[in-house]
């Protein structure tokens, strides 16, 4: 097989680095260095100046070991110091690259050209930059960066684990540090939601916890000697994954056994601050536990079975642990264990029910019922037959307009949640983004109907088109600017909401009705024959509308029964007192800016982000991909 066929993919973690080659058909072959399947991250400078790695730096550190880098992966603005001598620190970090370009062109008969190499989601433009140097530094081609989280998940679809498309995992990388990641499939892939990391969360701080219970106070926490003490004890850590208890090497000092129970109560409280992170970064994806399709364990600590108690006692969620979890990211990378992850299976959206419909017809019925009103029923005069003017009622008017765009808005928020819902393969677009396409059509749709509305009018009392205009746009200009803002963090968000957006954005019907009724009484009582056998019933009539006017406004203000009660009472009598030719325009006013609010409100729902969680003392902070985190394998 010709070495162009190959595809090598690295994980360069702050610990070990490992790396595969994957073949055309789907197999992989794991890199071995020294005898084991990864390569230690640490490097050992001679005092010649040159960089070694794997078994000879860890032979050469045990007589210096203040030559010893343990961790080269991280950018360094400045060069690294080793026994007062300044090294390059690109030069530090291309070593252990260098040595998995060597073992590949091996293995494979000659250069690799397609390479991949697992950064964490967190890591931003400048440390992405800087790895992409290090890769050139060791003479590597140009490589394709590929995010842990999304490796791994890679993987699970590889190996044959069930992710429809609109699923949401959480992916709980525990190495060196530790890194929690929220990701959705959509239906080209998966993203990043959302990424916590905190380096004190890992097996560093697992081997360091268990290195000072085992050598006391003695042993400072830095220096060579340490370092060697934390080393023997990792290894210890990885034997006390099969074995009850294991000795431990210390330098300067006679060895001392180490147990699983000391290992377990060392290993305690960093597991228990990953599963606060998980906790966290799914309250940061703004999910809930019940939105979680599954948690994934990998990286070199995965395998501690108290990570998967602390995660299922944190949140309620049984972890997988994947099998061969240090490995996962790297094969995931590397497209390894299968060429074709088959059809992605579509996240059933809900069909908007019936009454969905409905409320759209209510609302196209009341914008009609009072545009007709308006016009049949407005007063015509002139004097001389030369100066001629409309004695219309503008509130009606503007409610007929802003009626019109809410029954429009509804139409384009169900006749979205419904293609999505019938749509027989998955597209490019989410529910979101198909109801914010309908959003957008429909506040064209009102808006052009409102106007139309205007000029109909204009021409029908032959008046110039100006004030119908005014009084039909501008009242509806607020709703629609909510309209459209709310279509774009539709087509932004990946989360449905409850229900459905088209349960969201349902009109508020109870509203619609009421205030519809309520300025029909109105121009009823403010336009009828005064008779004066009926002048009791005509003023009543324009008095009720009046207080149903006002309920209409709390209704689109407020959902809870108590609040509709106590701020209804008020508005519905102060509506009712000053019902009038001359109040009628600001009652409309009022009831659009009413309906303004009612989308506001849902805007701010979906805009708003719960904060995220603040365990172990250290809030985390969400890190969009871009934003350098401290996790690591």
């Amino acid at each position: 097989m010709r070495a162009g066929e190959a595809r090598l993919s690295i994980d360069c973690g702050t610990a070990t680095t490992a790396a595969v080659l994957a073949w055309p058909d789907g197999s992989s072959t794991s890199l071995s260095f020294d005898g084991v399947p990864y390569l230690p991250s640490a490097v050992y400078v001679s005092p010649g100046g040159e960089v070694w790695t794997g078994q000879q730096a860890r032979q050469a550190a045990a007589g210096q070991p203040n030559r010893l880098i343990p961790s080269p992966r991280r950018p360094a603005d400045d060069d690294f110091t080793v026994d007062g001598t300044a090294v390059d620190a690109l030069e530090v970090a291309a070593a252990p690259l260098r040595r998995v370009a060597v073992e590949a062109e091996r293995v494979a008969g000659g250069p690799v050209r397609d390479m991949r190499v697992v950064v964490p989601a967190g890591w931003g433009p400048r440390r992405r930059t800087w790895l992409r140097q290090v890769a050139h530094r060791a003479g590597l081609p140009q490589p394709r960066l590929v995010e842990a989280p999304v490796a791994v998940a890679g993987h699970l679809l590889a190996t044959g684990v069930h992710l429809p498309a609109g699923s949401f995992i959480v992916v709980c990388d525990v190495g060196a540090g530790a890194e929690v990641t929220v990701l959705r499939r959509g239906p080209s892939g998966f993203e990043v939601l959302a990424t916590l990391g905190d380096a004190a969360a890992g097996g560093t701080a697992i081997d360091e916890a268990l290195a000072a219970a085992l050598t006391g106070p003695d042993v400072p926490g830095d220096g060579a000697a340490w370092s060697t003490t934390v080393e023997s004890v990792r290894a210890a850590k990885e034997a006390l994954a099969t074995h009850p208890a294991v000795t431990v090497p210390l330098p300067d000092r006679p060895p001392v056994v180490a147990s699983s129970g000391m290992l377990e109560q060392a290993a305690g409280p960093v597991l228990r601050r990953v599963a606060q992170l998980t906790q966290a970064t799914i309250t940061a994806a703004e999910l809930t536990v019940a939105d979680i399709a599954g948690v994934y364990c990998v990286g070199g600590s995965a395998h501690l079975p108290q990570l998967a108690q602390a995660i299922a006692a944190g949140t309620g969620i049984t972890p997988v642990v994947v099998p061969d979890p240090a490995s996962a990211a790297v094969l995931g990378a590397a497209d390894a264990g299968a060429t074709d992850h088959g059809a992605v299976d579509r996240v059933e959206v809900e069909v908007p029910p019936v009454r969905r419909a409905v409320a759209v017809a209510i609302s196209g019925f009341a914008s009609l019922a009072l545009i007709w009103q308006c016009l049949m029923t407005a007063e015509q005069h002139s004097t001389l037959n030369v100066y001629f003017w409309v004695d219309l009622n503008w509130g009606e008017f503007t409610m007929a307009a802003v009626m019109a765009l809410l029954a429009c808005l509804a139409a384009g928020t169900v006749l979205g949640s419904l293609i999505a819902a019938r749509s027989p393969t998955p597209g490019t677009r989410t529910e979101g983004g198909r109801v914010s396409i309908g959003i957008l059509a429909a506040v064209s749709l009102g808006t052009a109907i409102a106007g139309l509305y205007a000029v109909v009018a204009s021409q029908y009392f032959g008046q110039p088109v100006g004030r119908f205009l005014s009084w039909a746009l501008w009242p509806i200009t607020p709703i629609a600017v909510a309209a459209v803002g709310m279509s774009v963090v539709a087509a932004r968000q990946w989360r449905v909401p409850h229900g459905g957006w088209s349960a969201l954005l349902a009109a508020p019907t109870g509203s619609v009705v009421t205030a519809t009724l309520g300025m029909g009484l109105v121009q009823y009582s403010l336009t009828a024959e005064r008779w004066p056998d009926m002048l009791l019933w005509i003023d009543v009539a324009g008095r009720v509308g009046g207080l149903l006017l006002g309920v209409g406004v709390v209704m689109a203000l407020v959902a809870p029964l108590m609040f509709r009660l106590i701020l209804a009472a008020p508005l519905a009598v102060i509506t009712a007192a000053i019902v009038s030719d001359q109040a009628t325009g600001i009652i409309g006013v009022t009831y659009a800016v009413a309906v303004a609010v009612w989308w506001a409100a849902r805007l701010w729902t979906r805009i708003i982000r719960p904060a995220p969680l603040a365990p172990a003392g250290q809030p985390p902070s969400v890190l969009p991909v871009g934003t350098p985190t401290a996790g690591g394998r």
